[in-house]
Order: C-alpha cells, then sequence, then structure tokens
C-alpha cells in the first residue's frame, strides 16, 4: 500500500505555467496524474500551490492538496502534505514529479515495493545504465551503488572515474522518481541543507550526509526525458502525437 505525491507549482523560469501547458488534448500535469493513477496506489495527489492548477485537476476527478507557496522544493511540498494527512511513520509516499508526463507505471509501482521488501531502508530510487560518453555532462545525475542496492554518493562529475589503463566499471545516471517512508520524510525536511548538497546543488545527499539508507536498483522500464526546456515540450508533443 502506498501514496503517490504530485507536487506542481505554476511557476518555472524557463517554462512558466508548466504544468498546464498542452500536450495534445490536455495539459502536462494531466498526463503526469494519469501515470500515477495506473500505478495502483491508494490515493494520488496532487500538491499544488495555485489555484488554477487546482481546478483544472479537480475538474478531471482528481484529488488536490493545497500547499504553501514558500517551498523551496518539491520535497518540502510533498512533506507538507504528508502532514495535512496525518500519514503514520511506516505509510509509504511516491513522489512524482509534475514534469514527467510519460514516467512508466511499472517503475512507479516498482519504487514503492522497493520499500516494502526492504524494511531497513529509509528511500528508494532507481537508476539506469549511463554511457560514458555522457557522463561530462552535468545535467546527468550519476550514482554509485553497493552490491547490495545501497546507494554511496550521487554527483554531476563523472563517478566512478575511469584512470586509463584498466577496466571502465560501469556508470548508471539516476531516475529522479523516490519513495519515502512517511516519518523519514518528516525527518528530512527538517535538516539543514549539507555541504555536499549545497556544492552538487543535489537534495538526496542531505539524507547520505545524515547517514540514511536509499535503497537503489535499475528501473523496470527505460525512462523517457521529463520536460524541463520547450525543446523538451515539442519532443514530447512529437512523440505522443505518433504513438497515440
Amino acid at each position: 500500500m502506498f501514496h503517490i505525491v504530485i507536487p506542481a507549482r505554476y511557476g518555472s523560469t524557463r517554462l512558466p505555467g508548466k504544468a498546464l501547458l498542452p500536450i495534445l488534448d490536455k495539459p502536462m500535469i494531466a498526463w503526469v496524474w494519469e501515470r500515477a493513477v495506473q500505478a495502483g496506489a491508494t490515493r494520488v495527489i496532487v500538491a499544488t500551490d495555485d489555484s488554477r492548477i487546482a481546478e483544472e485537476m479537480s475538474g478531471r476527478g482528481a484529488e488536490v492538496a493545497m500547499t504553501r507557496e514558500d517551498h523551496a522544493s518539491g520535497t518540502d511540498r510533498l512533506a507538507e502534505v504528508v502532514r495535512q494527512l496525518h500519514l503514520s511513520d511506516e505509510h509509504i509516499v511516491v513522489n512524482l514529479q509534475g514534469d514527467e508526463p510519460l514516467m512508466p507505471a511499472a517503475n512507479i509501482r516498482r519504487v514503492a515495493a522497493m520499500l516494502e521488501e526492504n524494511p531497513e531502508a529509509d528511500m528508494a530510487t532507481l537508476m539506469e545504465p549511463l554511457d560514458r560518453k555522457d557522463a561530462h555532462l552535468e545535467s546527468i545525475v550519476k550514482v554509485v551503488a553497493s552490491d547490495n542496492g545501497r546507494a554511496l554518493y550521487f554527483s554531476r562529475a563523472p563517478i566512478p572515474a575511469h584512470r586509463p589503463g584498466g577496466p571502465a566499471a560501469p556508470m548508471y545516471r539516476h531516475v529522479g522518481l523516490y519513495a519515502y517512508r512517511a516519518g523519514f520524510l518528516s525527518r528530512f525536511v527538517d535538516w539543514p541543507m549539507a555541504p555536499m548538497e549545497q556544492s552538487e546543488s543535489l537534495e538526496q545527499l542531505r539524507a547520505l550526509a545524515n547517514n540514511a539508507f536509499i535503497q537503489i536498483e535499475v528501473a523496470p522500464e527505460p525512462v523517457p526525458a521529463g520536460i524541463d526546456t520547450e525543446d523538451d515540450l515539442i519532443a514530447i508533443r512529437q512523440h505522443l502525437a505518433a504513438t497515440s
């Protein structure tokens, strides 16, 4: 049993009003919500601070939670919803980003199941194999994990490094889909930012700095790109037009 929360704000530096931008016959946030519903969660909640998003999604039958406007991240918005719902510490909550309209439902189910199967884990997330030719891109977050699936470090730098003359270890990119235990999430957002989190601009490093156990494995289905730019939006519109 798990809940899905979709943080969705109207403001976006690169794509203003991103959540409501049309993709074929409906706004982006509606595509994300439909993927979440397909995953079979107990509840799917759109968390927003904007009445336009709330009205659009309420009209489509979605459960909507109104949240504060001053949240620094989607994780903070997620934690506010957890507190509004008075979820007990053991509840599993999946954070599905509001700009991932093509996230496979199988991946959403899997990240929740990883916490059910690993009671010692605080968080769960996914990764995909990465070609080393793309390792230099700072926009791609790399992750190194232990043999038993515990995340060891996340970085925008190429990790693990490869010294010439020896075999190159496989590389993985991090997929930004998370499941949390509700109790851990409430603690996480109260911790101060960690120095390595500030240095890399990666929120999950706050968890590692506080000795959290992040379970990670390869995503069961390939993860299409999310929407950060106008080009991303055009590409997804073209993809869906061709496959619908």
